[in-house]
């Protein structure tokens, strides 16, 4: 199975980085969040990526160009001309990238490379998100119900604590603590989708999340995975840093993998 991942956008709300590189070349723990989110999915023995990008695609298509210099151990020899490669620590991802327009938006940017998806159930996701969903199950999961589209939904929580307040005297009656499962169930990416939905994806100016998702779950074709775990968007620089520091820790669930 596929997995699509999308890459394309400009990553305006972390514009501290951005501007040099598109937000899923920003790095965590030394690597983009990008591969942090494929290496959760290759755990679970999904390698056949395709990497929708747009907003500095030169850079992906670099460092994957690049991937296998970066990840071993190299002798150069100048005077004779030689490279000797020592270890490598590649990993066995069959990895397609494609610019998809730099104002393209998700939905045109999964019609775009509906050639390289073919006609078989895919994987979506974005590339700007780290979570500990067991990704079997939610395939598993997919399976099961024959949906079009199945979607993970996750809670993420409130930034903040809660007053309740009287509406007549000001008085608060309760303050409430910011918590973990505070708040209502959204979209956390990490879907599983039927092909034909692709066919009810205009062009290049539909947004993913509003006409083909929103037909989907009119016509009873969408169904949710609730996920309970760890999930974390990278959206801003104190998203970033949050992730920096549960990596620091050694706490970072969504890392199961064994990497030197």
């Amino acid at each position: 199975m596929k997995v699509v991942i999308l890459a394309g956008g400009f990553g305006t709300r972390i514009s501290e980085e951005s501007y040099l590189k598109p937000k899923p070349m920003i790095e965590i723990g030394g690597q983009p969040i990008l591969w942090h989110i494929m290496m959760s999915y290759s755990q679970f023995g999904f390698n056949e990526f395709i990497i929708c990008c747009g907003y500095k695609a030169n850079i992906i298509k670099e460092y994957f160009a690049n991937y296998y210099m970066y990840h071993s151990d190299i002798t150069f020899r100048f005077e004779k001309n030689e490279v000797t490669i020592h270890n490598s620590y590649a990993k066995p991802w069959t990895v397609t990238v494609v610019d998809t327009g730099l104002n393209t938006m998700t939905g045109g940017r999964i019609k775009r490379v509906k050639e390289y998806i073919g006609n078989t159930s895919f994987m979506l996701t974005y590339g700007d998100g780290v979570c500990d969903i067991d990704l079997g199950k939610l395939y598993e999961f997919h399976k099961k119900h024959q949906k079009m589209v199945t979607l993970t939904a996750v809670q993420p929580g409130s930034r903040f604590g809660t007053l309740d307040i009287d509406a007549h005297s000001g008085s608060v009656r309760a303050f409430a603590e910011k918590k973990a499962d505070r708040g209502g169930w959204v979209n956390g990416g990490y879907m599983v989708i039927e092909p034909e939905l692709i066919g009810y994806i205009g062009g290049d100016s539909t947004v993913f999340e509003r006409e083909p998702l929103e037909y989907a779950a009119k016509s009873n074709n969408l169904v949710a995975y609730k996920h309970d775990g760890f999930w974390q968007c990278m959206d801003t620089m104190r998203d970033k840093k949050y992730l920096e520091s549960i990596i620091e820790k050694g706490h970072a669930p969504w890392m199961k993998w064994d990497e030197r």
